[in-house]
């Protein structure tokens, strides 16, 4: 009788606790998406270089990746809620304030700030997830995250378009960033726990691990490709193919059913296929999506609505990998580790954000297509590569 009136209560829990996670993943991606459109507009109005106004979404991912160990330390120490609290409240902290910002250097500040929440969150709202279980279980509840991520993806630069201004989408970060502070107070979480041995030999025992070790750096591979796509994409639609910033706002729509149709592969092939079968299809779909990309900008003459076309294919092709490869490849990864769920989760977002990080820094430099095409192949390729020497195993 016991058990009978435990299991719904549990499973009631679990869908709670999915609620909020991917609230938290949402909002924690969307504080790139809503912003996107906007890139143009930063750039006016603050009197700045395309460089300069990229920055901004680099540094919110590098703020996102650098102290995500410590956000994995904090969780087993002070327990998941104090450390998701904490990271939620500077990300709201620090999008209230960029509302009234108008000095550039100040934008670089508070952006990098907003990222170190917004990383934080999304990673201990996954460490909560890998609470709940593992193995191709755990890459389906991780593809339940990226369909939240799918619709910050999507959705996030559909209302940024849609807002046509900077301001108004930091107003809707602080409003989710509220959101996600009330859901936390409402859902059980792990508490904190006595580690006795030290956080830098649990870290480098885990790195040891080969078998967690490479599906970790295709993740951080795949999530570079997107990051540096994503930065580069407002300037290539608006200037190079003369979009409005509502009419590329718009295009979000599409890639968040990209994303979504990845997502939905992983949720249902994962237990069929196996995860490593699904990350190996993720990135050989990002592999050739990118290829063809650099073939686009290659062939002279074509039409610029067929050009556009094409580039928006391409586009929706490398989202729909990554979307397969992402969560499919940390289930890997941290299934690898038992026993250190909340290290192994944040060591791994550490390493594709840091991944990440690096493009997106890198990407404020690139600005012909031909070359930020090729680099987004190389990343592809590279997490291909890495997870055919997994799936053989």
């Amino acid at each position: 009788m016991t058990s009978t009136t435990e299991r719904p209560a549990a499973v009631r829990a679990e869908r709670r606790t999915m609620a909020v996670a991917c609230l938290v993943v949402f909002t924690a991606q969307m504080a790139t998406t809503i912003y996107l459109p906007s890139l143009p507009m930063i750039e006016r109005d603050f009197a700045v270089s395309r460089g300069f106004a990229a920055l901004s979404v680099s540094l919110f991912v590098v703020g996102a990746a650098a102290p995500v160990v410590l956000w994995g330390r904090a969780a087993d120490r002070l327990g998941r809620r104090a450390a998701l609290l904490s990271a939620l409240g500077l990300f709201v902290v620090s999008s209230a304030v960029l509302i009234a910002n108008t000095s550039p250097a100040w934008l670089l500040v508070l952006r990098s700030l907003q990222g170190i929440g917004a990383g934080g969150a999304a990673i201990i709202a996954r460490i909560a997830v890998r609470d709940l279980g593992d193995g191709d279980a755990l890459a389906k509840r991780l593809s339940v995250l990226s369909i939240a991520f799918v619709t910050a993806l999507g959705g996030g630069q559909f209302v940024g378009g849609l807002i046509g201004e900077w301001r108004g989408g930091f107003v809707v970060l602080a409003a989710a960033g509220v959101l996600c502070v009330i859901g936390t107070l409402t859902i059980p979480l792990g508490r904190g726990r006595e580690e006795k041995t030290g956080m830098l030999r649990i870290y480098f025992r885990i790195l040891s691990v080969p078998a967690f070790l490479r599906p970790t750096i295709a993740a951080g591979l795949g999530f570079a490709t997107i990051v540096l796509l994503q930065e580069v994409a407002p300037f290539v639609f608006q200037q190079r193919f003369g979009l409005s910033v509502d009419q590329y706002g718009s295009l979000g729509l599409l890639f968040g059913l990209a994303y979504f149709g990845g997502a939905l592969l992983v949720n249902r092939l994962a237990g069929r296929k196996g995860s490593p079968w699904v990350m190996r299809a993720g990135a050989l779909v990002m592999t050739g999506a990118g290829a063809l990309t650099i073939a686009l900008w290659l062939v002279p003459a074509i039409p610029l609505t067929a050009a556009l076309v094409t580039f928006i294919a391409l586009y929706c092709g490398i989202t729909f990998g990554q979307a397969a490869l992402f969560p499919s490849s940390m289930a890997v990864a941290v299934s690898e580790v038992p026993g250190q769920g909340a290290y192994a989760v944040a060591l791994c977002g550490f390493v594709a954000q840091s991944i990440a990080g690096f493009a997106a820094t890198f990407a404020a430099l690139l600005h012909e297509n031909v070359v930020w095409a090729s680099v987004a192949t190389g990343l592809s390729l590279g997490a291909f590569l890495l997870v055919r020497v997994t799936a053989r195993e």
